[in-house]
């Protein structure tokens, strides 16, 4: 792939040139927010979209596994980072500026092989993580990273075929090992909910009082209406559902409704 990026008329190369381009046509303050926002800001972006995800979905009826997937979302992030450590040893492509003059790079000191992107990596596999977790607050993070990925080739030090491979190695791990990591995350979270110390960090207050009365009176949740299970729980058609992997704890609170009911 290395050998690739040095011929100037491979598409990679003229789509670097195109989007790097907009650097040195830009006056120099946007590049400056462009470098921090590529480097550090949607990152911290990511961070805040997660918080502002975990404060939501505390108060759903299915908060254990929506947790569960928010806790995964790092944890995918992680383990993406260190598959690519290998990859990039393999591929040993230079960074662009290496090899292709005119760039305008605005991080340097970056010595490191180019092909997979670690931001591109990381930052795709916490979208998906988060989408696991949420589907609303999923698209908006995974929307997040596809912003970083087309920093990472503005600020000249990767190609563009680096940030789909980052973005396609950060989903792949996110996605196919979800389903072990909820298994086992499920279950964690779920004890922890049963904690009366640190309960709150996977159910809000008023969702552990509410399932404490679900288990001790077979009452449903949100008692005292009558619109069923949902009623009280604060989720509905506007929260954006919870991801594409339910765990044990979502199948064991139908069962107790269809009892209750």
């Amino acid at each position: 792939m290395a050998g690739l990026a040095l011929d100037g008329a491979n598409p990679d190369v003229s789509l670097l040139y195109d989007i790097n381009g907009l650097a040195a046509d830009a006056p120099g303050w946007f590049d400056r927010v462009m470098e921090f926002v590529g480097e550090y800001g949607i990152m911290l972006g990511m961070v805040l979209v997660a918080l502002w995800c975990w404060w939501s979905v505390r108060r759903r009826e299915d908060a254990v596994t929506s947790v569960a997937g928010l806790v995964w979302a790092p944890l995918a992030a992680g383990i993406a980072l260190l598959i690519n450590v290998p990859i990039r040893g393999f591929v040993e492509r230079p960074r662009p500026f290496n090899d292709h003059k005119g760039l305008e790079v605005l991080v340097a000191g970056k010595t490191d092989f180019s092909f997979v992107s670690d931001h591109a990596t990381m930052a795709m596999a916490i979208g998906v993580g988060v989408f696991v977790a949420n589907r609303k607050f999923g698209l908006a993070a995974i929307g997040l990273a596809v912003l970083e990925g087309f920093c990472r080739v503005y600020m000249g030090v990767h190609y563009p075929t680096d940030v789909i491979g980052g973005f396609a190695l950060g989903t792949a791990v996110a996605l196919l090992l979800a389903p072990l990591a909820m298994l086992l995350l499920t279950p964690l979270m779920a004890a922890i909910s049963r904690s009366q110390k640190v309960g709150w960090l996977v159910r809000a207050k008023g969702s552990v009082e509410r399932g404490a009365a679900t288990v001790g009176g077979g009452l449903e949740l949100g008692s005292g209406s009558s619109s069923g299970a949902g009623a009280g729980s604060g989720s509905g058609p506007d929260d954006g559902g919870s991801g594409a992997f339910p765990g044990p704890r979502a199948a064991g609170d139908s069962e107790r409704n269809d009892l209750a009911a």
